[in-house]
C-alpha cells in the first residue's frame, strides 16, 4: 500500500484558499486542516475545495483559487474586499467585469443614473459607481467559469469614492438594519 492511496485526491500539500499558506493533507480523509481556518474538504468538482464550517467553495485557475458564489449569492463582500485592497495598494478601480453567471442576480442592483441626463451621459450600468461588463463564459475551459469578477484599475487615489459604498438600496433596508 503507498502513501498516495491514503492521501485526498488533491495530493500531500495544498494552499489554503484564505491565507495562502501551505496546509496538510489528514490521511485516510478528502480533507485538508489550515491551523487559522480549519478544515476544507475536496470537493466533487475538478479540484474544488470546500471550506466546513462556513460551505464556501473555491477553484483553482491557473495558480490561485477563486471563492465559486452560490448561486443565490451576489460577490458582494469580495468585490468590497477588491477595492478596499486596491485602495491599500495606491490603485483605485476603473470598470467591474462580471462573469456572465451574475447576471440576472446583479442587474436589480444597477444603477443608469437618476436623471435621464446621467443615463444618455455615462450609457453604462453602474455598481457601486463603476461602470459594469459581463464576460460570457461560453467556453469550457473559460477562466469566467472559475472567476467571478475582475476589476480594471489604475494607478492613484480615485476622485471620489462612490464605489466604496452601495449606490442603491432597496425600500426595506431600514426594517432588515433594526433587527
Amino acid at each position: 500500500m503507498s502513501l498516495g492511496s491514503l492521501l485526498p485526491p488533491l495530493g500531500e500539500t495544498i494552499h489554503c484558499p484564505c491565507c495562502d499558506r501551505a496546509i496538510p493533507a489528514l490521511v485516510l480523509t478528502d480533507a485538508y486542516l489550515c491551523p487559522r481556518h480549519g478544515l476544507f474538504e475536496v470537493g466533487s468538482k475538478e479540484n474544488e475545495v470546500i471550506h466546513l464550517d462556513s460551505g464556501r467553495r473555491w477553484q483553482p485557475w491557473q495558480g490561485r483559487c477563486y471563492l465559486q458564489h452560490q448561486p443565490i449569492d451576489i460577490p458582494r463582500d469580495a468585490l468590497f474586499a477588491a477595492l478596499a485592497h486596491l485602495h491599500h495598494q495606491g490603485f483605485h478601480a476603473t470598470e467591474i467585469t462580471l462573469a456572465q453567471r451574475y447576471r440576472t442576480l446583479v442587474t436589480p442592483h444597477l444603477k443608469s443614473g437618476s436623471d435621464w441626463f446621467r443615463q444618455i451621459y455615462y450609457g453604462k450600468l453602474r455598481l457601486y459607481g463603476l461602470p459594469v461588463t459581463f464576460q460570457p463564459d461560453t467556453l469550457p475551459d473559460s477562466q469566467w467559469q472559475v472567476i467571478s469578477f475582475e476589476l480594471t484599475k489604475v494607478s492613484g487615489s480615485p476622485k471620489t469614492y462612490n464605489y466604496l459604498m452601495c449606490t442603491r438600496t432597496d425600500e426595506n433596508w431600514r426594517e432588515r438594519w433594526q433587527k
